[in-house]
This record gives C-alpha cells, structure tokens and sequence, in this order.
C-alpha cells in the first residue's frame, strides 16, 4: 500500500502542506453474529486542503462507515467506534463532545448525502433549510441569511433561485435537490466535503454537471473533499488520489493515474475490468422477424385541476408522444435515456401495466391495447418484466419458492411442475435451489435481481423487459447480471427490451438502441452506429456525459496498440 506524497493539489503551490483530515488506525465494530467483527478495520488515509481524494470499493467495504465515522454519526448502539484517531486539523474528534461535534458538523465539516430526497425535511421550504444551517453557527440578522441562501444557490447553478428558497423538496427534479444538498452542505465554507455517493441516483448529464459543480466550488472554497463512490468512471473524472477498499480495509491508495493505468491490488484490478467498456457489441444480422411493434404509442399523465375555481391547473406530461418502435426475433432493443424521458413508461405500456391513450402494441400479429384483462391473460406469460429494484417488486413475507411458483400455476401447471420449473430457473441463474426456502431480506441486492430474473424466466416468455436491471448494483455485481442475461437470452433464444440510462451498459448488451427524449423517440439504430456516428444532439450529449469516457477510450486504444 502506497501512501502517496506527491499530491498534485499541494504540489501546485495551493493550500497548506499539512492534511486537512487525517484517519490513523480507525477500528469501527460490528454487532455480534455479524459475518465479520470489524466494519472498518485498521484504516489509515489523509485529505489536503484543495484536494479530492476519492474513496472506492463496493457495498459493504466500509467506506461510508469512514466517512459517518469522521461526522460522529455513527449507527449507535449497534456499530461503535473502537480505536484509533480522526485528525481534523490537528483536533482528535473521537475524543470531543457532542457540543463539539454539532460546532463541527456543517460549519467546518459538512456532507453530501447519496439521496437528497430522504436527507431534506420534506415539510420545510429549501430556503428554510439553508437558513437554519446558517442560524446555528452564526449571529446573523435574516435579510443577510437570506441573501446568502440565495447567492449559494446561484452558486450551485439552481435556475431561479427566488422560486427554489420557496419550493418543497418534493416540487424539484433529482438533479436539483442534489444541488440545494450541495449549497447547504457548502453554507459556511467548511474545510472538509464529505461526498457519499452523491451522483449514483442521476442521469449521466446531470451527474456530469454536479462533478462538474463540486470541483468548481471545491476550487472556488479551498475544500478538501472527500469523495466516496463505487464508479470508477466517476473517480477517472474527479479524483487527484484515490483509496481503495475492500472488506474495511484499505488496499491501495495513490494517484488516480497510477491506481487507474497501473494498479498493484488484485481487487482494484477487478474493479476495474468490470467497467462497462464503450465497444459496442457486434452488429447482429437482421432476420427481418418482428416479434413486437409498437405503433404511434401515446401515453399521458395528468394531474392536479381546478375544484370550484380553486387549486392549479391541470397538468400534462406527455411520458410517450407517439413513440414507434420494433423488436426483432432474439434481439435486444435498449431504451435510453434520462429520467423523465419516458422509457419505463414505454416498458410498462410494453407489458401493459399501464393503459394507453392512442396507437398500438403488437404482439405476434395480435394488437394488446384494447384487449381487456380477461383477454389480455393469455399472453402475460409472453410478455415479462424485470424490475429496477428487486427487493421492492419481491414479496417480503413469501419465500423464494412461492414466489417463483405462483404465476405458473395461476396459468394452469400443476404444483409438482411449477416447483421443478422453479428450482431449474434457480440454477439457470446461479443461484443454489436451497434458495427455494429462503425469503427476499436473506439475499444480497445481486441475488434478489437473479430472483427476480428467475421469477420472469418461470413463466416461459418469448419477450423479457428489463427496466434498469443492473443501476442499484455494485460494478462487479453488475458485469454479473449483465453476462448472465446475455447467457440466458443466447440459451433460451429471448427478446429483450433493455431500459437503461447509462450507455456503457447499453454497449454490452443491446443490438439496436431507441434514445428518448421527452417521450419521444429522437435517434434509434444498431448500436455501433449510434456511438460511432451519432445524429442527434441529444445522443451526442448522452455519449459526451459517460463518466471516465476519456480514460475508457485511452484504455482501449491501449489494449488495441
């Protein structure tokens, strides 16, 4: 393990040459019966000022343990600090009190955290919420507050700050509430920025955008962030060090240029290999047999309206604005796009979960949308989804077992066959058929996904929609899931409609791709094409907002020289 000492942040001449933050030794403890006795074990890393030291590894490393540890909010009483020392400009915080560390917490450490949307007090304006971080750490009169907020969220970009101090969390896009996250988090000029997986729920844009935005500011305030991800892309972007871990430890820490283009761990190597790559698949020869074509499909939501001339007005979002589409006979169809665009529509439109408004969902000649749900029966089996969150669309209280047996046999098999099909599609997956018996919590989020796979398989279809299958997963666990679909559909000579958000992902797995955009369909071709010679602006910029595009290019002009 190298400590590095050549940090480009301090050898340009910025900031002092003493770390900001310092962690020696730190020991966090798990509970009892826990599969191993340390969260974090033995950790050792320091932060400069002005620089971005990205912290790496997968769900379960203990990376943000770390990082709550630095904060002092730790998940008491069941994971607890043991030993060792976190240095904050000299100042040991495992030894200051709890008024201290209040003092500490926004006004010279503050923290980003991965879902603004759970960390925002639903019920308080935004303005309200930046006005308090400031109120509590300084004596200042509320025109001044206010005046501040409002500069802070000009600093973060936020379009018309007036209206966003007045609006609720819930009334702002994904990309917008991180913002307002970042401008409370950055109220007071705190020295240090902790990070925890800030871009992980956003679009590629916006992802790009709010990278963009906290090295800006990080140059802006002279603040030692520390950056916590599993995105190797993202630290290829963002980050002057990186630290690497792996079951609490650290094992690695050093440039990003040398960790990324020459690591010594076996571990940082696998991370880095199971990077999506951006070489398209091969282009698959055409058999000219459509399976599913969707025709001029349009789908609205409405919501609010006038009551007795009170209340707003309603509004429309057109999630699919005729919309045409074609999938072939064993290919796989991407949808990409940003959040809002309406591919998960599309893809519950697909499996009719949603109504429709107007055109048409052809199945093997047979028209789906105005089949009512008696005559819509017969072809549910045809047709099935895999859902972006597995744990969510698993039924806590039914085992394994029940799970994957209750639609064969509410489509007429016997229990003897549901089960045997079941346990086949446990295999078929990867997962032992001792899983039968299991419930959903006892799995990680990897094998849930493989259940929920299973769960589609069982029904025999012809068609599989996979709405976001692999973004909630770590990148190990997701090269998995992605080179077992591409197993199974090769097996079992599937369709698939893939629905995803991130283009490196769509590279390795779908022949042709539809890029959406405000519910409608702006660019569609066989993959290679879209990334080689991209038409539309739109496109070009999803291709431009790869995280680490520049270094995955570099890597592939290296293996091919």
């Amino acid at each position: 393990m190298n400590e590095n000492t050549g940090n480009p942040a301090v050898s340009s001449g910025a900031g002092s040459a003493a770390p900001v933050l310092s962690i020696e030794g730190l020991h966090v403890q798990l509970p009892l019966g826990s599969e191993r006795s340390h969260a974090v074990e033995d950790v050792s890393y320091s932060l400069m000022p002005q620089e971005i030291l990205c912290v790496v590894g997968e769900s379960g490393s203990g990376k943000s343990l770390t990082a709550r540890a630095v904060m002092g909010l730790l998940p008491a009483p069941h994971v607890l600090y043991e030993k060792g020392r976190i240095l904050f400009q000299g100042e040991d915080l495992t030894q200051a009190s709890e008024e201290r560390m209040r003092q500490v917490r926004g006004g010279e450490i503050s923290m980003i955290f991965q879902e603004p949307m759970t960390a925002l007090n639903p019920v308080m304006r935004i303005g309200d919420q930046i006005d308090e971080v400031i109120r509590f750490h300084e004596k200042l009169p509320r025109k001044r507050r206010r005046e501040l907020a409002l500069n802070l969220l000009e600093d973060v970009h936020l379009p018309d700050p007036p209206r966003i101090m007045s609006a609720y969390p819930h009334e702002l896009s994904g990309g917008q509430r991180q913002r307002a996250m970042i401008a409370m988090a950055l109220a007071l000029e705190p020295k240090v920025l902790i990070a925890d997986e800030p871009t992980t729920a956003l679009d590629v844009t916006t992802q790009a955008q709010i990278l963009h935005l906290i090295r800006e500011l990080q140059a802006k305030h002279h603040t030692g962030v520390l950056f916590i991800t599993h995105d190797i892309g993202v630290v290829a972007d963002i980050a002057d060090r990186v630290a690497v871990m792996q079951h609490g430890r650290i094992v690695e820490i050093d440039t990003v240029e040398k960790v990324l283009n020459h690591p010594q761990h076996d571990y940082t190597r696998a991370l880095i290999d199971a990077v999506p790559g951006l070489v398209p698949r091969p282009v698959k020869t055409d058999s000219g047999d459509s399976i599913l074509q969707v025709r001029q499909l349009v789908k609205t939501y409405r919501s609010g309206g006038r009551f007795l001339g009170i209340g707003k007005a309603q509004k429309e979002v057109h999630a699919c604005d005729h919309v045409d589409v074609v999938l072939n006979e064993s290919e796989t169809l991407g949808i990409v796009g940003e959040s809002g665009s309406g591919k998960s529509t599309l893809a519950r439109c697909i499996v009719r979960l949603h109504g429709t408004d107007s055109g048409e969902i052809v199945y093997r000649g047979q028209d789906l949308c105005p089949l009512d749900r008696a005559a819509m029966r017969p072809y549910r089996s045809k047709i099935q989804m895999v859902f972006q969150d597995p744990y969510a669309s698993l039924n806590p209280r039914a085992t394994v077992g029940r799970i994957l047996t209750e639609g064969p046999k509410i489509m007429g098999e016997s229990t003897q066959e549901a089960d045997n099909r079941a346990r086949e599609m446990l295999e078929l997956v990867g997962l032992d058929s001792r899983a039968f018996e299991r419930y959903p919590h006892e799995f990680s989020g990897g094998q849930r996904q493989r259940i929920g796979l299973a769960r589609a398989l069982a029904m025999r279809p012809e068609i599989l929609v996979a709405d976001e299958p692999v973004s909630a997963l770590d990148v190990s666990i997701q090269a998995q899931v992605l080179a077992l679909l591409a197993d199974i559909r090769e097996r079992l000579q599937l369709s698939m409609v893939f629905i995803t958000h991130d283009l490196r992902v769509a590279a390795q797995v779908c022949d042709r791709i539809a890029v959406m955009r405000l519910g409608k369909v702006v660019e569609q071709g066989p993959t290679a094409t879209l990334f080689e010679q991209a038409s539309h602006p739109y496109t070009r910029e999803l291709l431009e907002a790869i995280p680490g595009r520049d270094w995955s290019q570099r890597r592939i002009r290296a293996a091919q020289g």
